[in-house]
């Protein structure tokens, strides 16, 4: 049966789609949900105006796309919902169960340029000297920031590294980045040093049967959760007065590098980004401080 408000045979065809982007294309599970809360508006859509995957036609594409609108739902959203619906019949296509492509010559909603919010270079050093580091918290905690500035790792990534994933012998660090893909990432001295102190004089006193890197002192394995805790408590007692998130911590890397000249290319490979053009945005964040300096303090600014 399907689902309500949908026509016949469209779930099928929906998870069939979502279990390809899965399985074939390594997208995560939030991305895969995501995709799938897109695709029923669109059988919403469908079923409303009486067509289908094999009928659906540019006008039907436009039409969705104008309801969606009108709810006042952000260009962002909107870009997503049309790539996921894209995506879709393109796939259909591929393996001839349409025809044709519906959305050939839909254009994308533009979608507002943002620059990455990122911490200052001082703001970054007092987070690094916030942890107690003569607790075993405290070192565990200094651990975790230095190494996540050191890399520029996503906070999934962190928390889910292994201890084999650390390497101290060349000093580099393994994240399982988004697809599946791991990378080998050079860690620094200070970083390496505060990780090497953490490994022999906190970590034992907790670990129990887990392989994680890093453990709460009931030895379970950091969660995504636990690291926002401990990072909104270190971020109070640095003085950062604004909210800020653990991202913020992978753009101030990004963005720290390039405004001292590190080139694209190696910041693109340690962030794990798929296309170049992710990465160049950082190029436009240190160019808007430049203009900020020379807004605040040039005479003729």
């Amino acid at each position: 049966m399907p689902r309500a408000g949908t026509t016949p045979g469209f779930d099928s065809l929906v998870s069939e789609y979502l279990a390809h982007l899965a399985i074939e294309k390594g997208l995560s599970a939030n991305t895969v949900q995501a995709y799938r809360r897109d695709l029923a508006q669109l059988g919403e859509h469908l079923a409303r105006t009486g067509a289908t995957v094999e009928t659906a036609d540019a006008g039907a594409i436009s039409g969705l796309l104008l309801a969606i609108a009108s709810k006042k739902i952000g260009p962002r959203s909107q870009a997503r919902l049309v790539s996921a619906v894209r995506g879709f019949f393109r796939y259909l296509v591929a393996q001839r169960r349409v025809g044709k492509d519906p959305t050939e010559l839909t254009e994308l909603p533009k979608v507002p340029s943002r620059l990455p919010s990122a911490l200052s270079l001082d703001e970054i050093m007092r987070l690094l000297e916030a942890p107690d580091t003569t607790t075993p918290r405290g070192k565990r905690d200094a651990a975790m920031l230095y190494l996540l500035y050191a890399t520029g790792m996503r906070v999934s990534e962190l928390v889910g590294l292994a201890c084999t994933d650390f390497n101290d012998h060349t000093q580099t660090v393994a994240p399982l980045g988004k697809g599946g893909k791991r990378r080998i990432v050079p860690v620094g001295d200070a970083a390496v040093l505060m990780l090497s102190v953490y490994l022999v004089e906190a970590r034992p006193l907790w670990a129990k049967a887990t392989d994680a890197l890093f453990v709460t002192h009931r030895g379970k394995p950091m969660t995504r959760q636990g690291f926002w805790k401990l990072l909104r408590r270190h971020g109070a007692a640095a003085g950062i007065a604004k909210p800020f998130s653990p991202h913020w911590i992978r753009h101030s890397f990004a963005s720290h590098l390039v405004e001292r000249g590190a080139d694209l290319r190696s910041v693109q490979a340690m962030l794990g980004h798929a296309d170049i053009s992710t990465t160049q945005i950082y190029t436009h964040l240190g160019m808007q401080r430049l203009r900020d300096t020379i807004e605040k303090f040039h005479p003729r600014g």
